[in-house]
């Protein structure tokens, strides 16, 4: 042959030793896929929202989640044959197709990828520090489910008698870090009978709101008069109350009484005739404390008569001896399921342990509870005759943590109030830091007062010398001017719809 044919042969030689080189490096392909199989490894980290899944169906690792531990809660699920391997899915998510082959450089035990167990013990386990990055940030989600746990206890605040007032408790409950409010409190108008008995739609938007959650309480002043802030005489107010005693009123509250059982909340506790031992309302009892005994009695039995009920009553006096000693007008055990204390930080210079220790002050109140089997409740107190007092308001918290009442709604407007009132900011930081998402336990004092933060819509003021919350006056229509001119002039204007009958 022509040396220019074997140069021709040996170069076509060379071309197919080049192709069988080029074959076998293309055969081994797996070994090289092995390099982008440990690139994967790091993978699992990045689809964060796809970890919480896997953790959903392992509840066990999901608590330990948070603490870095949670590798170690690997190995323990070889105890299940199938735990291993949801745990190695995050560390080696293309393990079907050829991840197994940088850690077994054997190409055919992919066929027994399933059945490799002992895959945790393989150092790719303690390799992987990827693993408790994952939880660390799956932690920070899974953190707010714990502390739930715990339930808040039973209170609230009088934030305003009507819609706007079951509206501002979500208000509120953001304002104090997602506390929950489980206590709304209301008053009914004591201007009329007709409006004792629970006027029409006055009552509707707080039974839908008690309805939400099973665990809220629906707490509601009820007075035993009509006219009950006129000013009425000790003498006619000695009369009405022996009229009520002899049964003339009993048609009214029974009348109440259907009227929540309708509205699906027949547990409503009922503050009735709230404050009788001062000298305020006309449902007082100096004038006859025996007469308003008797009444108070055929008041109860009169609502508890209605089929559905199931209402508990709230004896409430005022702190101190105020007209005369609350014990004085106490009606019985029978009639009475809660004892309650309406406790303001008055009068002037009053500490809050001579509050405590005063005659039929903190402290007769609650020993008179314990002695008559009785739970207390504090539904109305708050700042008052001694102006911003972080010391009241830091040292009543703490007794309400002691002596653990039923429930307790804090008075909110001025100048009783904490998050309506922007004139107390320094109880309203140290009410904010203790009831801010608040469990069971006692919270901390702030070191330094913080600002008042005062709510998007501001509350109507009321008149310092007026303890008691303004009550609805439902024989007029209101006229809803804005919150900023309400505020100035003091509350809303009413425009009377009988005037003409003044006449007569």
């Amino acid at each position: 042959m022509a040396p220019q044919q074997r140069r021709a042969r040996s170069r076509r030689l060379a071309v197919v030793a080049a192709a069988v080189a080029a074959s076998a490096v293309l055969a081994s392909g797996p070994g090289f896929a092995a390099g982008a199989g440990v690139v994967r490894v790091a993978d699992p980290p990045a689809p964060t929202p796809t970890v919480p899944t896997a953790a959903a169906t392992l509840p066990a690792p999901a608590e330990p989640g948070p603490v870095v531990p949670v590798p170690g809660a690997t190995p323990a699920a070889p105890v299940t044959p199938e735990v291993p391997v949801t745990p190695e899915t995050p560390v080696i998510p293309g393990v079907p197709v050829t991840s197994e082959t940088p850690v077994i450089p054997g190409v055919p035990v992919t066929s027994e990828t399933p059945v490799i167990p002992q895959a945790p013990v393989v150092p790719e386990t303690p390799v992987v520090p990827e693993t408790p990055v994952v939880p660390a940030e799956t932690g920070t989600p899974s953190a707010p489910v714990v502390p739930p746990a715990k339930s808040a206890p039973a209170f609230g605040a009088y934030l305003d008698y009507g819609a706007r007032g079951v509206a501002r408790i979500a208000q509120l409950s953001e304002w104090l870090e997602g506390a929950e409010l489980r206590v709304g409190h209301t008053y009914l108008p004591g201007d009329l009978w007709h409006n004792i008995e629970g006027p029409p739609g006055f009552l509707d938007v707080w039974a839908d709101w008690r309805l939400e959650k099973d665990d809220r309480m629906l707490v509601l002043n009820v007075p035993m008069m009509e006219r009950n802030e006129e000013g009425v005489s000790d003498e006619e107010v000695r009369g009405l109350l022996r009229q009520g005693a002899a049964g003339e009123f009993d048609h009214h509250f029974r009348a109440l009484a259907e009227r929540l059982v309708a509205l699906k909340v027949p547990d409503t506790v009922i503050v009735l005739g709230w404050e009788m031992n001062g000298i305020t309302y006309t449902h007082r009892c100096g004038p006859d404390p025996e007469a308003w005994k008797k009444y108070w009695n055929r008041i109860v039995s009169t609502m508890r008569s209605v089929p559905g009920q199931k209402f508990r009553f709230d004896f409430t006096p005022t702190r101190g001896k105020d007209a005369v000693p609350w014990t004085e007008c106490y009606p019985g055990d029978d009639t009475v399921d809660i004892l309650g204390m309406d406790s303001y930080d008055q009068p002037t210079g009053l500490s809050f342990d001579e509050q405590v220790k005063e005659p039929y002050g903190l402290q007769a109140h609650v020993d008179f509870a314990k002695s008559h089997g009785k739970p207390i409740s504090y539904p109305e107190w708050g700042l008052f005759r001694n102006g911003d007092n972080a010391e009241y308001m830091r040292r009543m918290l703490a007794w309400m943590d002691e002596h653990k009442p039923l429930y307790n709604t804090v008075t909110d407007y001025c100048p009783h109030g904490v998050w309506q009132c922007g004139q107390n900011p320094q109880a309203s930081a140290v009410y904010r830091s203790l009831m801010s998402g608040r469990t069971d336990e006692p919270g901390t004092p702030p070191t330094s007062p913080a600002p008042s933060v005062e709510p998007s819509p501001p509350a109507p003021s009321t008149d310092p010398t007026t303890e008691p919350p303004v009550q609805p006056t439902a024989n007029c229509t209101p006229m809803d001017l804005g919150d900023w001119v309400e505020y100035w002039i003091g509350g809303k204007l009413c425009f009377r719809l009988d005037w003409w009958s003044d006449d007569e």
